[in-house]
């Protein structure tokens, strides 16, 4: 681990001041950061540490009924504050599925949203990596790539964003609210995670020095709240990363899906959103051929960075399996695997 500063900031001026300073980093819990900093990957001359700024570790409901939740919220409070997860029960379904207790006990929401890709070549020295070294190559498309990225990938990268939470967070239109030197913004979480293109250490549109305040969910999620479901599929049962994952929710009216929301997660360097499926689900009944289309539509640009097509083949399918559970309609009790498509609940419909 490389020599550094320590900066503990008083205020959120005092933080962003402070990082105005080249190789500066924020500090929360530093979950995935000190890992990086321990291999060599991330090499920060100045660490500032954000844990102690006032009313950033605070969960607001605002009066419209949307809900505002602070940078330093940790997950496992996050997930189980019994009005968030009752309001947003995938978003909950998503942080409980994601690493053990112990570290969603520590791990908090911004530093979820700025976690770095788990691809093996990122974290290996030796090996070449546009991302971590802009312009020394990408090993992973020619190595064990299994795993990455069919969609938004480009010859230069073809990495995969980790993120259990953002997931449903996209699906639902939540907006990250960041200040830098520059002023306060708000950024859709949607657009907050770059794709590589040219320049993939590029990882965010976040600007040099600004510090993430808060997410916001709006008001209008709320209306999913019955019918919502988030499910990632592992190569073991738990405590690991998504191969893919999706997040889907159910505006049911009815008998008739009046709007979906459909997000995707483990196929490309951030949460991928679905438009086109939402779209052609709009005032259609739930069928399984409706759900099939609309898996068809999610996954119409994938294609295969490598040794992974059979990707595309089980994100489509857990698209599917997610609308179907999403429209059962959300169990009541946390499933015992949550975000698992092997954890039966009852009343739910089982895969054939």
């Amino acid at each position: 681990m490389n020599r550094f500063d320590y900066i503990q900031p008083k205020s959120v001026n005092e933080a962003i001041a402070a990082a105005s300073a080249p190789g500066s980093t924020y500090l929360a819990a530093g979950t995935n950061l000190l890992d990086l900093m321990k291999i060599g990957v991330s090499t920060p001359a100045r660490i500032i540490d954000i844990t102690r700024l006032p009313g950033l570790d605070e969960i607001n409901w605002l009066p419209d009924g949307g809900v505002r939740i602070g940078a330093l919220v940790r997950n496992s409070d996050l997930a189980y504050d019994v009005r968030f997860s009752r309001t947003f029960p995938s978003v909950a379904e998503a942080l409980l599925s994601g690493a053990s207790a112990q570290l969603r006990n520590a791990a908090t929401v911004s530093g979820n949203l700025m976690q770095r890709t788990r691809c093996a070549y990122f974290q290996d020295l030796a090996s070449a990596c546009n991302r971590r070294k802009p312009g020394s190559g990408c090993d992973a498309r020619g190595g064990e790539n299994r795993l990455h990225a069919v969609l938004g990938w480009s010859e230069h990268c073809i990495a995969t964003h980790p993120s259990d939470f953002c997931v449903p967070l996209v699906a639902l239109d939540a907006v990250v609210e960041v200040e830098g030197p520059h002023g306060a913004r708000d950024i859709a979480l949607e657009a907050l995670h770059a794709l590589p293109g040219a320049t993939p250490e590029r990882e965010t549109t976040l600007q040099p020095g600004e510090l993430i305040l808060a997410v916001r969910l709006p008001a209008q999620a709320t209306v999913y709240a019955g019918h919502t479901r988030y499910l990632k599929l592992r190569e073991r049962t738990s405590y690991a990363f998504g191969v893919v994952s999706a997040a889907a929710a159910l505006e049911m009216s009815g008998g008739t899906i009046r709007t979906a929301r459909i997000a995707l997660g483990g196929i490309a360097a951030k949460p991928w959103r679905a438009r086109a499926a939402e779209a052609m689900l709009e005032n259609v009944k739930p069928t399984p051929e409706a759900f099939a289309k609309a898996a068809e539509l999610a996954l119409v640009d994938a294609r295969p960075s490598g040794d992974n097509a059979f990707k595309i083949a089980l994100a489509r399918n857990i698209v599917v399996r997610t609308l179907t559970l999403a429209h059962d309609g959300t169990p009541k009790d946390m499933p015992a695997l949550p975000a698992s498509p092997f954890a039966a609940t009852p009343g739910t419909s089982h895969a054939g």
